[in-house]
């Protein structure tokens, strides 16, 4: 948003607003005006609303004009710190033998699905824990509520720095520069996860396309920026 401000010569406001699989703050944006000076920055869950609510509000797809793809990261398994598995192979033979309770930040979003594609590739059964949002989850996993939780990079990685969750693996195919020390699904024996959460910016329908395309100019610049900066990486 800081970038962005000095891109565009006007204040850019951050408004949170979370809640509802991001229903809450996807409405807030469709039916603002469409005169460009109100986006929806979301994750992947926004285009999968119609495919995971029983009546969604909107169709995440003809209701909102796409401004930017912004970046993409990939997902990072993490379980509980007091659990003396180490290692994915670990964790699955452990999983065989007890149902291990897996935390599900958002129905529909690509930890949610990655999680089943885990379970499927590792023959496994996960206990599959509902909450309103990463931050409730990672809470429980390092508290040892539940065992696991899959989740993008950037979510998990502060707690997993700070020992409060144990990382296992990630789902890109190279190992991250962010966390080098932690192996890819790939490299642990399930070749078949490689998963990432993307991030992008939406206008409401019927935004003029001179303004879309002038919005797409200045957030790709601020990307950039970002990225040379050192903090946008891996």
């Amino acid at each position: 948003a800081n970038r962005l401000q000095t891109q565009l010569g006007v204040s850019v406001i951050v408004e949170n607003r979370a809640g509802a699989n991001g229903v809450l703050g996807g409405k807030a944006v469709q039916t603002a005006a469409n005169d460009g000076y109100t986006l929806l920055f979301s994750a992947a869950t926004h285009v999968l609303a119609k495919q995971v609510l029983s009546n969604a509000p909107y169709d995440p797809v003809v209701d909102f004009a796409p401004v930017a793809r912004v970046a993409e990261a990939p997902l990072m398994l993490v379980i509980a710190p007091q659990l003396e598995v180490q290692k994915l192979p670990e964790l699955l033979a452990a999983a065989k033998q007890t149902t291990w309770t897996a935390a599900i930040p958002a129905a529909g979003a690509p930890s949610h699905l990655a999680t089943l594609l885990l379970a499927k590739q590792g023959n496994v059964t996960f206990s599959l824990v509902p909450y309103k949002g990463t931050q409730p989850a990672l809470v429980d996993v390092a508290g040892g509520h539940v065992q696991l939780m899959l989740d993008s990079m950037i979510s998990v990685l502060p707690l997993a720095k700070a020992g409060r969750v144990k990382p296992v693996a990630i789902t890109s195919p190279k190992r991250s520069p962010l966390a080098p020390e932690v192996p890819t699904a790939q490299e642990s024996g399930l070749p078949g996860l490689t998963y990432a959460s993307w991030y992008g910016v939406w206008a409401p329908k019927g935004t003029a396309p001179e303004r879309v395309q002038l919005l797409n100019k200045a957030i790709n610049a601020s990307v950039n920026e970002l990225t040379r900066s050192g903090a946008f990486a891996g």
